[in-house]
């Protein structure tokens, strides 16, 4: 047999491969007419040394490396086919000597991934949540295409939240004014969920030309950690204010805000909208409450190799995080009085989650023989031309080297999308969760 298979552990193996002295043989020769082509030695032109003359100046073990090496380059990989291993990494490489003049073996170590079997996956009870949209979220939808389409018209009165101001103004904290605080001739519309608490309030209420102190306080944590949780006072002047006059609900607006002929068909055109976004977000919540179940169900250990690589990734993610905060690395880990490795160590229980996550949904794939078809590869790419509004071929161009991943992503979705169509939907008792509005710098 060319190569022998011993579990070391459920996530590791360890292959054993033989060697002929055939082969052994030739691929000395093999390595030597490789490495003389370069070999340089007075009175010799290159691939013209003698093989004796070429071991007496670079020594027999440069042949016999670079011959082990080609051989592991060709009986790794069909020793990998042979018993049917797909590693996780690259191999852990020993040569074992053998007796005078016999070929030695090479044993190679590599990361698996582990053999279970998914359990009681069909049938998960979850909380059922509606994926389309109400009348309700249609008729809101459509109040905010209004609004964006409103005229604003001058007013002779103290300012309202909802109206557009023309202002100038100077914050400052504890009596300094900070980077970003100042600005002159601003509109701004005055809604509260988009600036931090008490800025547009305190703005509520003046009129024209008046110019008054406002109190306003900085949530915590906050994009700029220097002002977390400060109290500070804005210095403001009111030159304009405006009010919108919002325009019929009609054919006519339809027309001037979208690419529909009429009203019923904006009406349908929002409601397919939302109805893909409250579909996405309901799945979104239904697969995550199964995935909870499903990993409380199933127990198998984790290849170390595939946890590493998931915690290179969220280190990753949270130093982008970090980066569009404006923050640099060294900062934060100061603010967060955290090392490199306390913080990579934080992250991971959810690395675990991911792989876990990974791991059984494949095996359930497999089991339940779901795969990427044709159909599913073209309707993926039809979908992020669409998205990113490119041409289909330039989507192509840029996947390039990760239509592995499309694929797998492919196979992960259908797959949860199928145990969320055989899990038993309880109704839900409790009322959705309002969303959180972001919260603004005041002088952005």
């Amino acid at each position: 047999m060319p190569s022998t298979l011993k579990s070391l552990d459920p996530t590791q193996v360890e292959l054993e491969i033989s060697i002929t002295p055939e082969e052994y043989s030739a691929a000395q020769d093999a390595a030597f007419r490789k490495l003389v082509r370069t070999a340089k030695l007075p009175g010799f032109r290159p691939g013209k040394v003698p093989r004796k003359i070429f071991e007496n100046a670079y020594g027999t073990a440069t042949i016999l490396e670079r011959a082990l090496d080609d051989l592991l380059n060709t009986k790794y990989p069909a020793a990998l086919e042979e018993h049917g291993i797909d590693p996780l990494n690259r191999p852990s490489v020993e040569v074992i000597p053998a007796e005078e003049g016999a070929p030695p073996l090479l044993r190679a170590v590599v990361a698996v991934r582990p053999e279970f079997e998914p359990k009681d996956y069909t049938g998960v009870e979850i909380v059922d949540v509606p994926e389309a949209a109400d009348e309700a979220d249609v008729d809101r939808a459509l109040e905010t295409i209004r609004r964006d389409a409103a005229s604003l018209v001058p007013v002779d009165r103290p300012a309202r939240l909802g109206d557009t101001v023309t202002i100038d103004y100077e914050g400052k904290v504890d009596g300094v004014a900070f980077e970003g605080g100042t600005a002159q001739g601003q509109e701004t519309e005055l809604l509260e969920d988009r600036f931090i608490p008490g800025f547009a309030t305190g703005i509520a209420g003046m009129t024209a030309g008046e110019t008054k102190d406002v109190a306003a306080t900085f949530p915590d944590p906050y994009t700029k950690s220097e002002l977390a949780g400060k109290d500070a006072v804005f210095t403001i002047t009111v030159h304009e204010v405006k009010e919108p006059e919002l325009p019929e609900l009609d054919d006519e607006l339809a027309k001037r805000v979208s690419r529909t002929e009429s009203l019923a068909d904006l009406r349908a055109e929002v409601r397919r909208r939302l109805d893909e976004t409250v579909k996405r977000n309901a799945r979104r919540q239904m697969s995550g409450e199964l995935i909870d179940k499903l990993l409380a169900g199933n127990a198998f250990p984790l290849p170390e190799v595939l946890v590493e690589r998931e915690l290179d990734t969220l280190a990753g993610e949270s130093r982008q995080y970090v980066a569009r905060a404006g923050l640099t690395w060294d900062d934060y880990l100061a603010q967060s009085g955290k090392t490199d490795a306390e913080l990579r160590d934080g992250f991971r229980s959810e690395a675990q989650r991911r792989v876990k996550t990974t791991l059984l949904v494949e095996a359930i794939a497999k089991k339940e023989g779901i795969v990427a078809t044709q159909d599913d590869v073209e309707a993926e790419l039809s979908a992020l031309a669409a998205q990113y509004q490119q041409p289909r071929e330039r989507i192509i161009e840029a996947l390039q080297s990760n239509v592995g991943a499309l694929i797998d992503g492919i196979v992960r979705t259908k797959t949860i999308d199928r145990l969320i169509e055989q899990a038993k939907r309880a109704p839900s008792s409790a009322a959705p969760n309002a969303a959180q509005p972001a919260t603004e710098v005041a002088a952005e």
